[in-house]
């Protein structure tokens, strides 16, 4: 009997072994490999893909915090913005920098890295502004506007927020499909983050749309946005590693150069020292 229970035993102890051996924590995985898998939308100046290659502030800091890991290659996953947390869920890579904001609502579902950037709204409509278009409210006044907004952004509530009835809200994939409905006619106007507009219009070189340059910035809890880095719920050793390398990289200076590089404001757009992930996912910022 002794002898069985002995076996018994050292059986089961193999096989937690074995099952501590297959779980090793994704810090020492990306570690071990060298490699960390990136999900990203395709959205600058935030995170896009151009030539093959991986670029945008987002982008830039993670890819230096996790030199700074000693983790030199990004495996890229694109992705539509709308599924990169579920993508995160699903295992499918290991961080999400799109330079997606933090809000208490996604805080239930991942872990934010501390804030890397902040940025305000915009607006972008038909050559002329030809409905006098310079704020949410201007679209709620009016029932017969459409806004298109892309799929999972903050700008669905917070328009909502300002007024704009559900009904009035055409959801697109991208920023490149709301600038396809604008001009189209499907759909009078389209918002996004300032920084997103922006660069989107100067890589379509469009004329026949603009960026509203008097927009008036919504008073919404959320405005100013905080991007950060996300991780998977439970990743608390590698969201602490990333941390910490962040904050070396904020405080030499680092994040603020790859922001100018990225067409941000190296100190209009970089968030304030006070300003903490949990404390915008406890709501203290909104």
């Amino acid at each position: 009997m002794r002898k069985f229970l002995g076996a018994t035993v050292l059986f089961i102890s193999i096989l937690l072994l074995a099952a501590c051996g297959s779980n090793e924590d994704t810090l020492s995985k990306i570690q071990d490999e060298g490699v960390v898998k990136i999900g990203f939308a395709n959205e600058k100046p935030y995170a896009y893909e151009e030539d093959g290659e991986l670029k945008g502030a987002a982008v830039d800091i993670a890819k230096a915090v996790f030199k700074e890991l000693g983790v030199d290659e990004v495996d890229p996953h694109l992705a539509e913005f709308g599924d990169l947390i579920a993508g995160l869920d699903a295992g499918r890579f290991d961080v999400v920098t799109a330079g997606m904001a933090i809000t208490p609502d996604r805080c239930e579902n991942v872990i934010f890295g501390e804030p890397e950037m902040k940025y305000g709204e915009g607006l972008v409509v038909p050559k002329g502004n030809p409905l006098d278009l310079h704020s949410y409210e201007d679209i709620a006044n009016n029932p017969d506007i459409t806004v298109s907004i892309m799929q999972g952004a903050t700008e669905i509530g917070f328009v909502q927020e300002m007024g704009v009835d559900e009904d009035q809200i055409k959801s697109a994939p991208d920023i490149p499909a709301t600038f396809s409905d604008v001009e189209s006619g499907r759909a009078d106007v389209t918002t996004a983050t300032e920084m997103t507009l922006k660069m989107a219009l100067l890589s379509a070189d469009n004329d026949d749309i603009e960026f509203v340059e008097d927009f008036e910035q919504p008073d919404v809890e959320g405005n100013p946005s905080y991007g950060s880095a996300a991780f998977k719920q439970g990743e608390e050793e590698l969201v602490e590693a990333y941390n910490e390398a962040l904050q070396k990289l904020k405080d030499d200076g680092t994040v603020a150069e790859l922001l100018e590089e990225n067409y941000f404001d190296p100190v209009d757009n970089f968030p304030e020292e006070e300003v903490t992930a949990e404390k915008v996912c406890e709501g203290e910022f909104y």
